[in-house]
């Protein structure tokens, strides 16, 4: 009866970006399309979101579907937004895919956005840019044509 089990041979799924995350190889979550959540999550590992979650999101990885709705604040190391947020968005890696609609500010460190994707809210990259310039055509008589800059803050809007 109990001794009949077939054995699950298959390898472990990997994680999106290729490594371990938190030394976690192949370790994901899925919220099921099905399943509403009314609170904050944490998840050490990446999280597959295809539900609806009211509350904050914080994790090492986000998948979010196209189907998916988050009515709150995440944080994460990378993520991949393709379904609805209302909430503070603040991603090292952030990608934006044409279905996503983010409704809120966003901090990201390196962004894509997809051509269809929707960000109603301020963008701000993460840390300060320094940015130094010399001048082509060097000149006694003028004065410098380009000096150092500093971008403090980045304010874009995404079409």
């Amino acid at each position: 009866m109990f001794g009949n089990k077939v054995r699950d041979e298959r390898p472990m799924m990997p994680v999106a970006n290729g490594g371990p995350v938190n030394g976690r190889r192949g370790m994901f979550s899925v919220i099921g399309p099905d399943v509403v959540i009314s609170g904050n999550v944490n998840a050490t590992a990446e999280l597959h979101i295809e539900g609806r979650i009211e509350g904050d999101v914080d994790c090492a990885g986000l998948i979010q579907g196209a189907e998916s709705h988050i009515v709150g604040g995440v944080t994460a190391e990378t993520a991949r937004i393709a379904g609805a947020i209302e909430g503070t968005v603040r991603v090292r890696q952030l990608t934006v895919e044409r279905s996503a609609r983010i409704t809120g500010d966003v901090e990201y460190e390196n962004i894509t956005i997809e051509n269809g994707g929707h960000i109603d809210g301020r963008m701000r990259r993460i840390g300060t840019t320094t940015v130094t310039a010399t001048p082509l055509i060097a000149s006694t008589a003028r004065a410098p044509l380009a000096t150092t800059v500093e971008i403090v803050e980045a304010n874009q809007s995404a079409a």
